[in-house]
């Protein structure tokens, strides 16, 4: 039976089946679920005028409905991704980044390129639901993503050897190629390492990234590799580091004690850390090449902050502060970005969950978790 059809039966099977431990009682995700996930399983993003769903919101909500053990919000937003973004199989096509009404009302993707960051968090999803619920058809379709978004994805890049592109479009040239340090998370990469040793090159080419493009520790939204030259300011966004960046100080806080890289990579954006806690705030926008800091970053910088500020015993009071700001001023609950940055950080420090250093998810379903 090919990878589809399987899938199809699995989706029905999982709707109604039993789960091997019982469903999270976990309220951010129910409101998560209520404000911004359709019926149908479709991740909205409010704040747009065309209410666009992108492949990253069905990646985030398919990882926190795994870490909530809801088998059947998973199916709904599996199927709905496939379906609607992947062309109905996804084993043969990668997610299409956007999807929403365009001027004439039609409901179609709008933007058929791929991003390579949502497709890593997809595939990383469904291996470890395979694990986790016992489903072989999830782990079959989750390795073929992983394998398709390599081929199309991955370069060998003069001077810095095998990187991931941020898509399969517009991301590189004949003599540079623009990166995104948040679209590789260390935990997937280590957990991809397990299938494969080109995962872990990947891996160790990417603390390269993390720690030479982000020279006083301050990471960037976006960096360009030219050949021959190196690391150079991004034409589109400079030395920027905001709203993306945000996510690469979520994944190194999140990392198992023991991962490989760690501790280099923890003691490297120790500045972040300082410039919190002399701010008494996560700043909105960095210039990462001179330290200047502009603006306050909204709430779920906040919760983004909570595993690093967890790491470190100096930035005790910097994560109390943060995590008062999160019981203060919770974002709006159809603020799409912002709490998908909340079931992530603030999650995590609930303890609902961790990764393991070869980077498997360890759902804490039984400690956490309530009938």
């Amino acid at each position: 039976m090919q990878v589809r059809g399987c899938l199809a039966l699995l989706l029905s099977l999982c709707v109604v089946g039993p789960a091997s431990a019982t469903q999270c009682d976990w309220p951010a995700w129910e409101t998560y679920k209520q404000a911004l996930v359709s019926p149908e399983g479709r991740v909205v993003d409010p704040s747009t005028e065309q209410r666009v769903t992108t492949s990253e919101g069905q990646s985030y909500g398919l990882f926190f409905a795994l870490v909530a053990n809801d088998r059947a919000s998973f199916a709904r937003l599996l199927s709905w991704t496939q379906d609607n973004l992947a062309g109905g199989d996804l084993s043969r096509r990668l997610s299409a980044w956007q999807w929403g009404r365009d001027p004439e009302g039609q409901w179609k993707v709008l933007d058929a390129n791929n991003a390579s960051d949502s497709d890593l968090w997809i595939a990383y999803s469904l291996l470890e639901a395979g694990r986790l619920w016992r489903q072989p058809a999830y782990e079959k379709l989750g390795l073929n993503m992983l394998w398709l978004n390599a081929a199309q994805n991955m370069r060998n890049v003069p001077g810095l050897g095998l990187m991931l592109l941020p898509g399969g479009q517009g991301f590189d040239s004949a003599d540079s190629w623009r990166l995104n340090p948040s679209y590789l998370p260390p935990q997937l990469l280590a957990r991809f390492t397990q299938v494969a040793p080109i995962w872990g090159e990947l891996a160790a080419n990417s603390q390269r990234l993390l720690m030479e493009g982000s020279p006083l520790g301050l990471a960037p939204d976006w960096l360009v590799w030219r050949a021959g030259q190196g690391w150079a300011a991004d034409s589109v966004t400079g030395a920027r580091g905001s709203y993306d960046a945000i996510r690469v100080y979520l994944w190194l806080g999140m990392l198992a004690d023991d991962a490989s890289g760690r501790r280099d990579l923890l003691e490297h954006f120790q500045p972040m850390l300082a410039l919190i806690t002399r701010l008494g705030a996560v700043p909105e926008m960095l210039d990462t090449r001179t330290g200047a800091d502009t603006g306050r970053g909204p709430v779920g910088f906040s919760a983004a902050l909570l595993p690093l500020l967890a790491s470190a015993p100096a930035s005790a009071e910097a994560l109390k502060g943060q995590r008062e700001r999160l019981s203060q001023e919770p974002p709006a609950p159809d603020a799409y970005y912002n709490r998908s940055l909340l079931l992530f950080g603030q999650g995590w420090d609930e303890r609902r969950y961790r990764f393991d250093k070869n980077g498997r998810l360890l759902p804490n379903w039984v400690g956490v978790c309530k009938k």
